[in-house]
């Protein structure tokens, strides 16, 4: 908050200039020294690819008809939307207006049911014993 109120101090380019300079430098110094000290890497990345490539093709098994994946349906077939009521003129009716038709409610197949149960009860714990 109190940064937001000072006023705009002045800002040496040159010092900025120079920053960004040494910042380059060390990029670039580490870009040129990276091979000597991390090139290995390289080679064993490549070996290693080579390796998973082979075992991929080794290991490759058909799956059993049942465990075997099923393409994808569209949505469109197991989704219908219809067309949406008028929506209301007051702001008052705006809330919940869709679901006051219940074909447009989220809850496709019936309102969900939770039961209240009791942890104490399901171990047969008496009532006080976690206070």
């Amino acid at each position: 908050m109190a940064e937001s109120q000072r006023t705009s101090e002045p800002v040496n380019v040159v010092h900025q200039d120079e920053i960004w300079k040494s910042h380059v430098k060390v990029e670039k110094d580490s870009a040129e020294v990276w091979p000597n000290k991390w090139g290995f890497l390289t080679e064993v990345y490549k070996e290693y690819q080579k390796d998973s490539v082979k075992l991929k093709q080794e290991v490759r098994v058909d799956l059993p008809h049942h465990l075997a994946v099923c393409p994808q349906t569209p949505a469109d077939k197991h989704i219908h939307v219809g067309a949406s009521p008028p929506v209301p003129q007051t702001t008052q009716a705006l809330i919940g207006w869709r679901s006051a038709h219940s074909h447009l409610q989220l809850e496709k197949y019936a309102p969900v049911h939770h039961g209240r149960r009791s942890f104490l009860k399901e171990l047969g714990w008496p009532f006080d014993s976690c206070n």
